[in-house]
């Protein structure tokens, strides 16, 4: 497959709308918008069934273009091709960029999006932070924008346009702004502005993520994995304990002997067996989670909300803060699953983090639902 070769399903000169993905996450809620969309229009039509609908019902895959602007790790990629297959068995035509393909791929992504870029009615983006996402936003002419679940971050973005702010991820604020921000630092603004309500422009926020700042004129709309639990499970349940890695290490936001120390108190503790670790662990690390606590690791090929889903799982799954917190308790509804969330010790925090990340933490384990919520694992000093 060539890097611009990549389209799957008939070719559209001109979507209705086009999405912008770059984790299988933000693919996944995709998926979960388009279904209350189309459930949505089927359910409010105005007029005479259109291009979208057959017969005054959804039409799988009408007017969608889905575009995985590639990473380079290759876990990430593994799963980004797994959710790319469940996307065109929905009949949504899947665009695959090599983005990161080389110095020139940006410029080749770019010019060839441009067009559609152009021409098409609705952007849906998973991740606004992205640079790459933001410098797409500067070319569309698209007056309705959406911008789907990235996790926990999409709290920190709806915080951040509420009150005006300049779009900085968490872990990174309060950090001094380096050469490539401060030259990215007019195009960063100029997407804030596009993403801010008015002249015509109409923003949505479709987010499992609990949401106590609504920007004035933002449409905020709940994502409650429908798709999910219409597509898959319920799930056959194992008697044991699940542990779902974090990134927290790789970000420099937890000191790497801290987390492994807290891991091995979790699973002593709770007897878990398993450990799901995060597409952007490193594999150094999770060698010595292996070696050290004795959990199998399992690098999972598709979102864990999916793979929780389909199961077998335990019928308790243990996580530290992160988006699992919210969005597994949705994903099992109406199962005998108990997610449980341990926090963050303070002292785990390497001295790079971010002032901010104990707050943010503590607040994504706070604003949590349906989740047991545990102390600390005291680790050795």
């Amino acid at each position: 497959m060539s890097p611009r070769a990549g389209s799957t399903g008939p070719q559209s000169p001109a979507p209705a709308t086009l999405a912008f993905v770059e984790s299988p996450v933000q693919l996944l809620n995709v998926l979960e918008w388009a279904h209350v969309h189309a459930l949505r229009t089927a359910a409010e039509p105005s007029g005479p069934p259109g291009p979208e609908l057959e017969g005054g019902r959804p039409r799988p895959g009408a007017g969608l273009t889905l575009v995985v602007l590639s990473p380079t790790d290759p876990m990430t990629r593994g799963q980004l091709r797994r959710m790319a297959e469940l996307a065109r068995d929905e009949g949504y035509e899947v665009r695959w960029e090599e983005a990161r393909g080389g110095a020139t791929a940006p410029f080749h992504t770019v010019g060839g999006l441009a067009p559609l870029l152009r021409r098409a009615e609705r952007i849906v983006m998973g991740d606004p932070f992205s640079r790459y996402v933001q410098l797409l936003l500067s070319i569309t002419r698209a007056r309705d924008l959406v911008v789907v679940d990235d996790g926990t971050a999409t709290m920190e973005f709806v915080s951040q346009l509420a009150k005006g702010e300049r779009l900085v991820r968490w872990h990174r604020r309060g950090g001094r702004p380096g050469a490539r921000d401060l030259v990215f630092a007019p195009v960063s603004a100029r997407a804030r502005r596009r993403l801010t309500p008015g002249n015509g422009r109409r923003v949505e926020v479709f987010s499992s993520m609990p949401i106590t700042e609504t920007p004035e004129g933002v449409t905020i709309t709940a994502n409650d994995f429908s798709w999910t639990r219409s597509r898959f499970g319920p799930p056959r349940l194992t008697k044991g304990a699940d542990l779902v890695g974090t990134s927290l290490v790789e970000t420099g936001v937890v000191d790497p002997d801290r987390y492994l120390e807290a891991v091995q108190g979790l699973a002593r503790t709770y007897g878990a067996t398993r450990y799901f670790a995060h597409r952007r662990e490193s594999p150094d690390k999770l060698h010595r989670l292996a070696v050290e606590t004795g959990l199998e690791i399992v690098r999972p090929d598709l979102p864990l909300e999916l793979i929780a889903r389909r199961g077998p799982i335990g019928r308790t799954i243990l996580s530290f803060p992160s988006t699992v917190v919210h969005t597994l308790p949705l994903a099992l509804v109406g199962t005998e699953v108990r997610v449980a969330v341990c926090d963050i010790d303070p002292a785990w925090l390497t001295e790079s983090a971010s002032p901010r990340a104990q707050g943010f933490l503590s607040g994504v384990t706070g604003t949590a639902r349906d989740v047991h919520r545990l102390s600390a694992v005291s680790t050795a000093t």
